[in-house]
């Protein structure tokens, strides 16, 4: 299923949760599954990788997977390149976030601030632990992983729940619930830790003749 402009605020705030537990947490932490994050959220200052992401309905409706590649560096930038099966960017500069459709020559601009605010994902742009912005708490291992469940402080309809599984010191798997009922399952894949990043990695610069709407 495509997803267009107008769902900036869902997307947007799906990938930005998702950077928000990869650039997430410096807090000292209880179970397996919480001191391997921990430790990866220390020793992986960059990196990137591959992602596969689906949707499951209330009623039990899947979308179509879409697949596509992930980058970020802390502190506070990132790129979520979905390529399958339509094309769509987000990205940020640390700045701004920018959301691009290629298909609809449209791309929406906000500043950090006002695209997350409060969010549980303003934690991306700084240091700040996940202790800070949601109550952390250990899941029985499953599928070979190990899990935790981070629920936001504050009542985001955009984010119920996270639940990251941790497989070999890296996030494997990332279950997001929003207050919608709906699951997003993010699959992640040959994570590549980086020294640092092409600046070009975190830019974009809209083709000619896009549509470029700004909102404040």
């Amino acid at each position: 299923m495509r997803i267009n402009c107008p769902s900036y605020s869902r997307i947007a705030r799906y990938v930005a949760a998702i950077f928000a537990a990869l650039l997430g947490s410096t807090a000292v932490l209880a179970n397996d599954a919480l001191l391997q994050f921990e430790q990866f959220a220390l020793t992986f200052r960059a990196a990137n990788g591959q992602f596969m992401q689906y949707t499951v309905g209330p009623q039990g409706q899947t979308t179509v997977a879409q697949k596509g590649e992930f980058a970020f560096e802390r502190p506070g930038r990132f790129r979520w390149d979905i390529q399958a099966p339509h094309a769509q960017l987000v990205v940020s500069d640390g700045r701004r976030v920018y959301q691009y459709d290629p298909d609809l020559s449209q791309a929406t601009v906000r500043s950090v601030d006002a695209s997350l605010g409060s969010s549980p994902a303003a934690i991306l742009f700084g240091e700040a632990g996940l202790s800070q912005s949601f109550d952390v708490s250990p899941l029985p291992d499953r599928d070979g992983m190990a899990w935790f469940r981070a629920i936001p402080k504050q009542p985001d309809a955009g984010l119920s729940q996270l639940d990251i599984g941790m497989h070999e010191g890296k996030p494997a798997e990332l279950l997001l619930l929003d207050g919608f009922g709906q699951t997003t399952k993010v699959v992640l894949s040959n994570i590549r830790a980086q020294s640092s990043l092409p600046a070009q990695t975190f830019r974009f610069v809209a083709p000619a003749g896009t549509d470029v709407i700004t909102v404040q």
